[in-house]
């Protein structure tokens, strides 16, 4: 490959946050891996609480960090290319994180009950407050089409950080003139979303009775279609990630891994850490590095393959 070419090639992953690297190389991660703890990033508070959302942006790391203490209070930290950290918002009261397609941050706001839009020097605004007249219940993950639809997951986790919500735990689509639709009402807490590479399946995790499903969802003509279970019997789900072949690399919050599975559904890697995990995303100056927040803690992976951003 030319020193051109090569250039041409990082500056993609860099400057095209909510789309998937414009090549797809190298293999799938397989078999049993284990994460390392970036130790830079272990949190100084005194109370416990929860890493999440981690998105790259540019040539950072960007995650929410927030405790279980009254409103649940959330800050925005930023992880440099140096290994530095640092707060870019102190009062952001997110949960999930991703990128919009102008490179702006969007929070799932717990604090808001909202989806909000915030600049990356902290401005932020509304992308959508309400469903038929009411606030949601805490907004905690999210997928933005190339076209700009959004999707994201409504549980009831963060539900006391301000007053009202909704009568059930739902899957949400706004188009891109603000219209609301349901995606799904029957997911107990549906709580990671992602889409395939293409665009063209969704992917939500969340609770059936007393254990976690994967669920996909094919979208025909911009609207997604009833959803089936990929993925049965998995743990307590929580955030996803899902690389340029289509793998999805679904958190389990208190078996501390997150598992790797094939768009068939079938699994193909373990990747262990040392906390309850949150979260994942892809990163690093090529795109390779799989970052991953938990309770208090980031690790990183480097990996063969490109993936989403968060």
């Amino acid at each position: 490959m030319t020193l051109l070419r090569s250039a041409l090639v990082l500056a993609a992953v860099l400057t095209a946050p909510s789309t998937f690297a414009a090549s797809c190389t190298g293999k799938a991660p397989s078999g049993d891996l284990v994460a390392t703890r970036i130790a830079a990033a272990n949190s100084t508070r005194t109370e416990p609480g929860l890493y999440e959302g981690p998105v790259w942006i540019k040539d950072a790391l960007y995650f929410s960090d927030f405790t279980f203490g009254p409103g649940f209070p959330s800050r925005i930290r930023k992880l440099d290319a140096s290994g530095k950290v640092s707060t870019l918002i102190e009062d952001s009261g997110s949960n999930g994180l991703a990128v919009d397609n102008d490179g702006n941050i969007l929070a799932a706001t717990h604090k808001y009950k909202s989806v909000s839009r915030y600049t990356l020097d902290g401005k932020r605004s509304d992308v959508v407050g309400k469903y038929q007249g009411n606030v949601f219940n805490s907004p905690n993950d999210m997928a933005m089409t190339k076209d700009g639809t959004l999707y994201f997951s409504d549980p009831d986790f963060q539900r006391e950080a301000a007053p009202g919500g909704q009568d059930k735990t739902r899957v949400y689509r706004v188009a891109k003139d603000g219209g609301v639709t349901v995606v799904d009402d029957t997911l107990k807490n549906p709580n990671g979303v992602s889409l395939s590479p293409k665009g063209d399946v969704l992917y939500v995790n969340g609770m059936v009775g007393d254990h976690g499903v994967l669920r996909a969802y094919k979208i025909v003509d911009g609207k997604p279609q009833k959803g089936s279970d990929l993925v049965a019997k998995l743990g307590i789900p929580d955030g996803m990630a899902v690389d340029c072949h289509g793998n999805i690399y679904v958190t389990e919050h208190t078996d501390q891994r997150l598992r790797v599975f094939t768009p068939a559904g079938k699994q193909i890697a373990t990747i262990k850490v040392d906390a309850n995990v949150t979260n994942a995303a892809f990163g690093g100056a090529d795109g390779k590095t799989l970052y991953i927040t938990g309770a208090g803690a980031l690790w990183q992976l480097p990996l063969d393959v490109t993936g989403s951003p968060y």
